[in-house]
């Protein structure tokens, strides 16, 4: 069985009912050339592998190619999360009683939809950040990964995704429906989010104390208000929809707590790349026209680098986050499959390691400092990012926006990383 890539189609993960910008974006032209550069993402690596004979993709009768898919994309099924708000692509498929799935590991998301035309994906490139695919459910042709050539970008390439192809987690006030109430507000969801404005139009399984969320409740009236009382503590949906109809019956709270800062955590990974590219290159045509040295980097280029820099650290370093005030539990292996993923120093430490009482993870530094996107980040602004953590970590940097890190978290962080990262070897 063949597949290929081909341009065209319309993909949003979650699409929001705003108009795209008649101006061109920066990251369409040069440096960036975000519609045209070859991209190398997990989705289009798969695509030639399938085209190249080395995979197949094999029809489910009942969810498609969803199985087989998540398979060949090493994505686990325990990342499973449920949104019943009409925020995305294939929004006549979605209600309270058919919500959307979303999968997801360190690179790519994937939406499904019960009786869904097409599978939906977001995947990560090292250099061009979000790709947006689909992926047709029908068996009558061979399964081709269509990529949008922009239609997403109108809600995945706006301040919410930091003004880059990126990805965002919305919380919405849903109605019977699952159509979002606009006019009583929206959140867009990481690690800084208080819990009580969280997951509104989405289902959530586990416990989380005497906390409240927006999850597993509609809203029956024009004021914002909800019933946060009766969507607490949750760990079976069957009340409110078929679980069968699904991969697993879960929508895991702490697969949710990960996909907010994950997605966000990309976001500011790429906006660096695109700010440090663009700087460079806006440098370098001034160069000339000032007949300057070649690799001559401008006063305005470095603080542009300098600022991006600084907006990473924020997310690695898990700033300004959501203090729990009670201890949260899942309700799927997530936490376990994820936690097993490493790496590991000799202690047996990994970034990967949950709190889940107070915080997130129990050392916060994001594990996507091993991601391909950070990896291969541009030299310029990966060598600040990197010299300025390790004044963090040292405790050299005792800024305030780093007093949340004591001086035992700066510590274990810095030993995980001397054993585990290659650019602290």
């Amino acid at each position: 069985m063949k597949s290929r890539v081909i341009s065209g189609g319309l993909f949003c993960l979650v699409v929001w009912m705003a108009s795209s910008a008649s101006a061109q974006p920066d990251f369409e032209r040069p440096p960036i050339d975000y519609l045209n550069a070859e991209v190398n993402d997990p989705v289009a690596k798969l695509a030639k592998r399938i085209e190249a004979g080395e995979v197949a993709l094999n029809s489910d009768p009942k969810f498609g190619y969803l199985p087989s898919v998540l398979e060949a994309l090493d994505v686990p099924l325990s990342s499973q999360t449920l949104v019943f708000s009409k925020t995305s692509l294939q929004l006549h498929r979605i209600s309270p009683r058919r919500p959307r799935a979303l999968y997801f590991n360190d690179d790519v998301y994937v939406g499904y939809c019960q009786h869904g035309d097409v599978l939906e994906f977001a995947s990560t490139d090292a250099k061009q950040g979000a790709i947006f695919y689909t992926l047709s459910q029908s068996e009558e042709k061979e399964p081709e990964f269509v990529r949008d050539r922009g239609g997403c970008l109108s809600c995945h390439a706006s301040s919410r995704t930091q003004n880059v192809p990126g990805f965002l987690i919305r919380s919405v006030f849903a109605d019977a429906a699952g159509r979002p109430k606009l006019g009583s507000g929206t959140f867009t969801t990481d690690h800084t989010s208080p819990f009580d404005e969280r997951w509104g139009g989405w289902y959530v399984t586990g416990s989380h104390g005497s906390m409240r969320h927006m999850g597993n409740v509609i809203c029956t009236d024009e004021a914002h208000e909800l019933d946060r009382e009766s969507g607490a503590n949750q760990d079976n949906l069957g009340e409110y929809f078929r679980t069968d109809s699904y991969l697993t019956p879960h929508s895991d709270i702490v697969a949710l707590m990960v996909l907010e800062h994950q997605t966000q955590m990309h976001n500011a990974i790429t906006a660096a790349n695109f700010e440090t590219r663009q700087a460079l290159h806006q440098s370098y045509q001034m160069n000339e026209l000032l007949e300057r040295e070649p690799d001559f980097i401008s006063e305005s280029a470095t603080r542009r680098i300098e600022s991006s820099a600084d907006r990473v650290l924020k997310y690695l370093l898990m700033c300004d986050e959501f203090t729990l005030t009670d201890s949260v539990a899942g309700t799927s292996t997530f936490a376990k499959e994820f936690a097993s993923m490493g790496p590991r120093d000799p202690e047996q430490r990994s970034l990967r390691d949950f709190d889940l009482e107070t915080r997130l993870f129990r050392y916060p530094c994001s594990y996507l400092i091993y991601s391909d996107s950070f990896m291969e980040l541009p030299a310029e602004v990966k060598s600040r990012v990197l010299e300025k953590l390790k004044h963090i970590l040292s405790g050299e940097d005792q800024s305030e926006a780093y007093q949340h890190l004591t001086g035992k978290m700066r510590s274990e962080i810095q030993q995980i990383l001397q054993a585990t990262h290659p650019d602290f070897q």
